[in-house]
């Protein structure tokens, strides 16, 4: 896919899939195809495969490049995959290859290994990536990288391929002034969660990923659908309801964001399994609030 049709084609929810794990820890791939196979029946805008959500960092190389090509045949190219990328340059560089090879239609690089890391290392990390493959590139700012708008832009210009930027911090002060100095050279996604859709969607955005579409994709389109019509209240009362208690409990430990969604996958049937340490997985106290918080969703599953 050409990196201006993938960036054409990315206008709405952007699903971020767990990947599934036995209880052994092995990789459940047929979990992962079942999973895939429910999430693609709705209208979901594109798929990150092997990210955050889907634990990138704990998979080994040769997973990595079976949960893509799993993904890219279970979706059948109704739908853009985008796969995660990162560590450090090398890496990445390879990472990418096997990405392109698995037939993904675009990256998504995370920040490397190394934090606080100068700017000019930065620069060359993101543009020698993206270099090495002719996908089209989005880059996913979270954690410890607080990019300011001169630097957006000299990626921009240093990144042909590049066409769109996750915001993954929810520092919207700091987001707007970037997209008020690049414009409309870069696509914009609400990266930090679906609880930030009203103050993505208040700037313009119309596009966010969602680690709740891996379980009630119908929640996440409906929150797009009254992000995208200025229904403040209805969208207010609906993340009050279903996606603020979430989002409460997946703050309280490091790796929950991913622990809540495999354990609610694993309560509405579906296949989530434990996590890879070092996250941790939810406790039986924590357990019980997530039923609670099903028991909201129930006209979204």
């Amino acid at each position: 896919m050409h990196p201006s049709e993938l960036r054409s084609r990315l206008s709405g929810v952007i699903a971020f899939p767990i990947t599934p794990f036995h209880e052994n820890l092995s990789l459940d791939l047929p979990g992962l195809h079942e999973n895939l196979s429910k999430l693609i029946e709705h209208p979901i805008t594109g798929i990150v495969t092997a990210g955050g959500t889907g634990e990138m960092y704990s998979l080994t190389p040769a997973e990595y490049e079976r949960v893509i090509e799993l993904t890219v045949h279970a979706i059948e190219n109704r739908v853009p995959v985008i796969a995660g990328v990162g560590f450090g340059q090398r890496v990445g560089i390879e990472m990418a290859h096997a990405a392109e090879k698995a037939g993904a239609d675009g990256i998504l690089i995370f920040p490397p290994y190394y934090p606080n890391a100068d700017e000019e290392g930065l620069i060359e990390y993101y543009r020698s990536i993206a270099a090495s493959t002719e996908l089209g590139v989005l880059i996913y700012s979270r954690d410890w990288l607080t990019f300011g708008p001169s630097t957006v832009e000299r990626l921009c210009s240093q990144i042909p391929t590049l066409v769109a930027w996750k915001d993954g911090q929810g520092d919207i002060r700091r987001l707007q002034a970037i997209m008020n100095r690049v414009g409309d050279r870069l696509l914009w996604i609400g990266g930090a969660g679906d609880d930030m859709v009203g103050a993505y969607y208040s700037t313009g955005i119309r596009t966010f990923t969602s680690s709740i579409a891996t379980v009630a994709p119908r929640l996440s389109l409906r929150l797009h659908e009254l992000g995208s019509s200025d229904a403040k209240d209805d969208l207010a009362e609906l993340l009050d309801r279903c996606v603020i208690p979430l989002f409460a409990i997946r703050a309280r430990r490091k790796g929950y964001e991913v622990s809540t969604m495999k354990a609610l996958m694993d309560m509405v049937g579906m296949n989530g399994g434990p996590v890879r340490p070092p996250l941790v997985n939810v406790t039986e106290e924590e357990l019980d609030e997530l039923r609670v918080i099903l028991g909201r969703w129930e006209k979204f599953l």
